[in-house]
């Protein structure tokens, strides 16, 4: 019987897939992997395959001699292009089609309550923000396997994918996995309001006005043991060296 060809609509939905679990587990036991191929009518070795075809695109795993598959198609090549030019609206697109091959509306997938804002433009917006936010702190949590990149904590509750520059300001790159980091709650509220930052040789930097209270024991054991410390970098979409630049130029609180 001859191979059915992936439609572009299908690699949208694997590379979704592809974002949101460990480079570790994609295999063909893992049950997402099997729960897709079984929708998609393909095998689960085939899925399997098709998102370790995408790896073989993933510049932070070819950086640690990960190659991924040896070869793959043109629109591999193609969707995930797309992606990277346009995270906003692609990401979103890949979660209505999961919606859709799942019988679901997009509104199903929203998990806050939007019951209430009335049909039109703003609820669409709503949904859309709330859509691609689901997505950018699943592709993070993946990226980082669930633990605080400074910390190492692994309690999925206590963790936050935070924006290294902020949702308000970087329009383009607000759903882009690699203007992400996975920080717990402390360390992620201290990063947004400038009072540590990770430089560009992914080293943990804290303000002065934090130092200012070394005195503390709950400071010192927080957050200043890990200045100068080296956060552990994720298996995929390894942070964009110019956004690390923006949180430390206009973010973090420094001299």
């Amino acid at each position: 019987m001859a191979r059915k060809n992936w439609s572009r609509e299908e690699l949208i939905i694997a590379f979704n897939l592809y974002c949101k679990i460990p480079f570790g587990r994609m295999h063909n036991k893992n049950p997402d992997v099997i729960a897709l191929a079984e929708i998609l009518g393909r095998t689960p070795s085939a899925v399997a395959w098709k998102l370790v075809n995408f790896a073989r695109l993933d510049p932070t795993l070819g950086k640690r001699g990960i190659k991924g598959a040896s070869h793959g198609s043109k629109q591999e090549i193609e969707v995930w292009d797309e992606f990277h030019r346009d995270w906003e609206n692609l990401s979103y697109a890949s979660e209505v089609l999961l919606a859709e091959i799942h019988n679901k509306t997009i509104d199903e997938l929203v998990t806050d309550d939007v019951s209430n804002i009335p049909q039109g433009e703003e609820r669409e917006r709503t949904v859309k923000v709330r859509v691609n936010q689901f997505f950018f702190r699943s592709s993070i949590l993946a990226a980082y396997s669930s633990k605080c990149c400074i910390t190492g904590l692994d309690i999925p509750e206590l963790l936050n994918a935070s924006h290294i520059i902020p949702w308000s300001i970087d329009v383009e790159n607000r759903v882009n996995p690699q203007n992400g980091l996975c920080l717990n709650a402390i360390h992620d509220r201290a990063f947004d309001r400038g009072l540590l930052t990770v430089g560009t040789d992914y080293r943990v930097k804290v303000s002065p006005i934090l130092k200012s209270h070394k005195a503390d024991t709950a400071i010192n054991d927080l957050i200043l043991r890990y200045e100068g410390e080296r956060i552990s970098l994720p298996s995929r979409f390894a942070p964009k060296l110019k956004f690390l630049e923006y949180h430390n130029n206009y973010i973090f609180r420094g001299e």
